[in-house]
Order: structure tokens, then sequence, then C-alpha cells
């Protein structure tokens, strides 16, 4: 799956704690970076004992992929910090010489979506950003298209911008094979179909046990996070 295409140069990940989100985050931006763009991601997965793109800091740095990263990320204090260079971003975005520079947004459930709208301002005044609803089949809430749909509504609601695609990212962790993966792909079309919005791609987590060969559906990822099961 190609995701070089974006228009927006500023590109928000949500979707529900346990989606699988950050992991596709972190995987977003390593294949942009891969494909010769200029990349940064920002950690809006404000709540600590989720996991969050905190953790792949070390491993995006080393492959040249900035990040901006909260004070208090990884540590026992539980404060919505959002440091201030999130502010410089759009007006790098709206600098013409720098086409090839993406922004990566990793946002955790409503409580992201709530920090995401805090800058719902500075985001359309660059023109706007892609939202990509993260969704998964297996995880308690959104089990079902219409409570898929529910979900995604509300994080819609508390960043005040409207998810523009999904990608399908329904696993098991490590019981994940390819019939679990392609046993979601109806739940992922029915979810976009109701939330009117493409589904890009379904994700998945490259292992023995997984093997898909259609590569304009499907998008193979590392396992760049720590596994919440």
């Amino acid at each position: 799956m190609d995701f070089c295409n974006f228009r927006k140069k500023i590109i928000a990940v949500v979707g529900h704690y346990g989606s699988g989100k950050t992991n596709f985050a972190v995987n977003l931006a390593l294949s942009l970076k891969a494909n010769g763009k200029r990349v940064t991601l920002i950690d809006l997965d404000t709540v600590n004992p989720y996991f969050r793109a905190a953790d792949a800091k070390e491993k995006l740095s080393a492959e040249g992929i900035g990040t901006i990263i909260p004070e208090f990320a990884n540590t026992n204090v539980d404060l919505p910090s959002l440091p201030p260079e999130i502010n410089r971003v759009f007006d790098t975005v709206k600098d013409l010489s720098r086409p090839d520079e993406f922004f990566i947004f990793d946002v955790g459930g409503s409580d992201g979506a709530v920090a995401l709208g805090m800058y719902n301002k500075q985001i359309l005044a660059a023109g706007g950003c892609e939202m990509i609803g993260v969704i998964n089949m297996y995880r308690p809430l959104t089990d079902t298209p219409e409570s898929a749909v529910a979900d995604l509504r509300e994080i819609e609601d508390y960043s005040r911008l409207k998810v523009t695609s999904l990608v399908n990212n329904s696993s098991i962790g490590v019981e994940t094979t390819s019939e679990t993966v392609l046993a979601s792909v109806k739940y992922a079309e029915t979810t976009a179909e109701l939330m009117g919005v493409p589904l890009l791609s379904t994700s998945y987590i490259e292992s023995p046990r997984v093997s898909l060969s259609d590569e304009d559906r499907f998008f193979k990822m590392k396992n760049a996070t720590k596994q919440i099961f």
C-alpha cells in the first residue's frame, strides 16, 4: 500500500485505545521516510498508562524521523503537557518550499482528540489535515461497524475535525492469522460505508502466521511498539 499521495501535510491518526493506532502511526512514518519524505511524529496520546509513540522514539530517531514528545511521556506523571514545538509545525506546513514534509499526529482516544482540538484553528489555517481512523474488530467497544462509527464520531466531536479515511487494523495480537485478518475486511468495508469515507487499507504485523499477497489492499507493518496483549 502506497501512502505517499496524501494531499495534506498534516496527518492525524486517531482511534480507540487498543486499536493498534500507535503501531500504525509509527509504521506510516517509516513508510513515508522510506519513500524519501521528511517526517515528524507528534505524540498526542496523552494518557500515560497506554502505549504511545514515545515508546518508539529511539527507533524513529535512528531512521531520521523527527519526534515531538510531551515532557511527561513514559513517566509516572499523568499531565496533558503539550510541547510548544507543536505550534511551529503549522508554520512549516505553510512553507511552500518544503512540499515533501509530513507531520503525523498520534492521537489517543477521546483524550487525545481533545488535545488535537486545541489546535483546530491552526490546522484549518494550514490547509486542514488527513484524519485516518484506525479500527479493530477484535477490541471491545468497536467490535461492530456501528460501535466503531460511534467511537469515531465522538473523536470527531472532540477534535472538531472530520475523519477522512479508515485503516482496518483488526488483530488479536500474536494469535493473529491470515484468516483473522481476512475475516475483518467486511467489517471494515461496512464501517467505511457508514462513515462515508474510503477504506485505505487493511494493515497487519508481519509474522509467520500471516501471509497476504495483495499489496494494493494490505499494509504489512513491523512490530514497532509494545503490544497490549
